[in-house]
């Protein structure tokens, strides 16, 4: 049965704003600037290698208009830090320092920019998939485990860590299956202080990447009045609205959506592959904007292969509707 959500720090920002605005790809810009990211740990290694790096590319997310940071630890995780030789103490210590980085941003950004047209940004903290830390591109599939005691068991110290830093959400995100979502929001309760939004990649309008409707997700998680927003992400942009249109069709949770470029993500060669009808560019985000706000999505961003440009593009879109 549905629930209502919890109070949230959404709640503020969305009092004041149409809708809020989501940072863009923490990795494409760090790739941008110089890194290569082509291994297991993905963005997660510059936690411990370049912690400075990832400080300035959330600032830059600050800078084209973004109201919040998503943490880069998405790839995170103490299995993962533990096969490159790290203690799992010393893996906690990197996970929590994800959210310390994201919020050193936001103080630094708020000293120069505080004023009343911009609310005070918030940070997330990313909660990828079980499928991640595997890196052999189950994460796109979902056909990794629905074992849930499995599944709780690697999320669960990766939650404690984030949590203990504080961030204003969890970002539970790219999930690809049902399972892994059902397994999460039973793990919650466990943090009754966590409040998280919770998205999904999906295959098309319909479907997220498993093949199970969206409808029956966005109904199974407003069951958990810990989830305050649904969507989806890291999903080509022309499938979004009729993404939104499922999840408003049977839940009253704000939605979420920060598409990626159009592109496809080949983990065989390792690199996005342009996929036909490809919604690349910032003028895709642009056009799409409003049909999305239109639709009744509440928080919009960028995911992987999105740039500044694409955030400062929504953002302009909020200024003129504010």
């Amino acid at each position: 049965m549905a629930q209502p959500p919890l109070p949230s720090a959404l709640d503020d920002v969305l009092a004041r704003f149409d809708f809020m605005v989501l940072d863009g790809a923490l990795a494409t810009e760090l790739e941008r600037t110089g890194f290569e990211l082509n291994d297991a740990l993905w963005s997660a290694r510059l936690l411990h290698e370049a912690p400075e790096a990832i400080v300035r590319v959330h600032q830059a997310w600050f800078e084209a208009g973004a109201d919040c940071a998503i943490t880069a630890s998405y790839q995170a995780s103490v299995e993962g830090f533990r096969r490159y030789g790290m203690s799992e103490e010393e893996a906690l210590a990197l996970i929590r320092r994800s959210v310390q980085l994201a919020c050193r941003a936001r103080e630094a950004f708020w000293q120069m920019h505080a004023d009343d047209s911009r609310p005070w940004p918030l940070v997330a903290a990313s909660v990828g998939p079980y499928g991640a830390t595997l890196a052999d591109g189950s994460e796109y599939r979902g056909d990794y485990t629905d074992d849930e005691v499995v599944l709780q068991a690697f999320h669960r110290p990766r939650l404690a860590a984030l949590l203990s830093e504080r961030p204003d959400l969890l970002a539970i995100e790219t999930l690809p299956s049902l399972s892994e979502a059902r397994a999460l929001i039973r793990l919650l309760p466990e943090f009754p202080e966590a409040r998280a939004w919770v998205s999904f990649t999906a295959r098309d309008a319909a479907h997220i990447s498993d093949g199970t409707p969206m409808r029956e997700c966005a109904a199974l998680l407003s069951e958990c009045p810990q989830v305050v927003a649904i969507g989806v992400n890291c999903t080509a942009p022309r499938h979004i609205s009729g993404l939104i249109d499922e999840i408003r069709a049977v839940s009253e949770r704000r939605v979420i959506v920060y598409p990626n470029s159009g592109e496809r993500y080949d983990p065989q060669q390792g690199g996005w592959q342009p996929q036909e009808s490809s919604d690349v560019g910032s003028s895709a985000f642009g056009d799409m904007i409003h049909q999305w706000r239109m639709a009744g999505a509440a928080i919009i961003g960028g995911c992987c292969r999105t740039t500044p440009r694409d955030i400062a593009s929504i953002a302009e879109q909020r200024r003129r509707l504010n």
